[in-house]
């Protein structure tokens, strides 16, 4: 089974990989926001352009170690309405959210955001949606398959997973 290194900030995770990769960890893949819309088919070259970043791809690694949550984790949770509704509970409004089937890798990353918080701010179990409270209790309940169905990140990602782990 894989192991997963949750390494804080972006910055942090690039560098661990970075390490990893040094390591001989062959099998080490990075996977962080792409922050912005992607307008190039290789991740590296995504992250390299990007100038918050300019991430250069390390000696030995390829584009199927590095992958991309387009443009932010959370635009991975707008594919599972239901798992949003159960994990909210009362008061969650599902009509503040993009419509079923709407393209999540096009949601600006500080949309995501804003949808979450009016979905969420009338929610009685839980407060308004907060990346540090919610979003990796919230990220271990969406279903896969509609994550992955919405977006090809994500599914280039799964896949690249699953041919790691031989399945």
């Amino acid at each position: 089974m894989p192991r997963i290194v949750a390494s804080g900030g972006r910055n942090q995770a690039y560098q661990d990989f970075c390490t990893a990769i040094k390591s001989g960890v062959s099998a080490a893949m990075l996977l962080v926001d792409s922050e912005e819309p992607i307008v190039v088919t290789s991740p590296w070259r995504h992250l390299l352009s990007r100038s918050d970043d300019r991430w250069q791809a390390p000696t030995g690694s390829t584009d199927d170690d590095c992958h991309l949550m387009v443009q932010c984790m959370e635009s991975w949770f707008l594919a599972d309405r239901e798992a949003l509704e159960k994990f909210f509970g009362q008061g969650f409004n599902s009509n503040a959210l993009p419509a079923k089937g709407s393209e999540i890798e096009v949601q600006p990353k500080e949309s995501v955001y804003k949808l979450l918080a009016a979905a969420t701010i009338h929610c009685k179990t839980k407060s308004v949606y907060s990346k540090g409270k919610h979003s990796f209790d919230l990220l271990a309940e969406i279903d896969p398959a509609k994550v992955t169905d919405n977006s090809q990140w994500a599914d280039r990602f799964v896949k690249a997973l699953k041919n790691r782990m031989g399945c």
